[in-house]
C-alpha cells in the first residue's frame, strides 16, 4: 500500500502494531488493545501489510506517511499514550521497546 494513502487510523494502527512487535512478540492483550482502538476492516488490512514488512521497511513507511499528516500537540499526546498502552501492556517496558520509544519519538518530533 502507498502510505500516501494512509489515513491517520491507519498509520496510528501501524505504529501500534510496531510498538506491539518491538521485543518480537505480540501478545494477545496488545492486538486486542489496538483492535479496541479501531474497526476491524482497517486493523485487517494494516495487520496483513505490517507482517509483510521488515523493520526498516516499517520504519521507512512511518517516516514518509507522518509527514503527510498535520498533528497536533494534544493529538501527539493522546498518541504517546497509546503507544505507552501497548508497551506496557505485558506489564514491561524491554530494552527493545525503549530503543523504538527513543526512534518513534525523534519521528514523531
Amino acid at each position: 500500500m502507498n502510505t500516501n494513502e494512509w489515513t491517520k487510523t491507519e498509520l496510528q494502527t501501524y505504529i501500534l502494531l510496531l510498538c506491539a512487535n518491538a521485543d518480537k512478540v505480540e501478545t494477545s492483550e496488545e492486538i486486542n488493545l489496538i483492535k479496541s482502538k479501531i474497526d476491524k476492516d482497517t486493523f485487517d488490512k494494516i495487520y496483513a501489510e505490517f507482517s509483510q514488512d521488515s523493520e526498516d521497511e516499517s520504519f521507512e513507511k512511518i517516516n514518509e506517511a507522518i509527514h503527510l499528516h498535520e498533528y497536533s500537540n494534544i493529538e501527539l499526546a493522546q498518541f504517546r499514550k497509546e503507544m505507552y498502552d501497548i508497551f506496557f501492556s505485558d506489564c514491561s517496558f524491554s530494552m527493545m521497546e525503549r530503543n523504538l520509544d527513543k526512534i518513534m519519538d525523534n519521528m514523531l518530533y
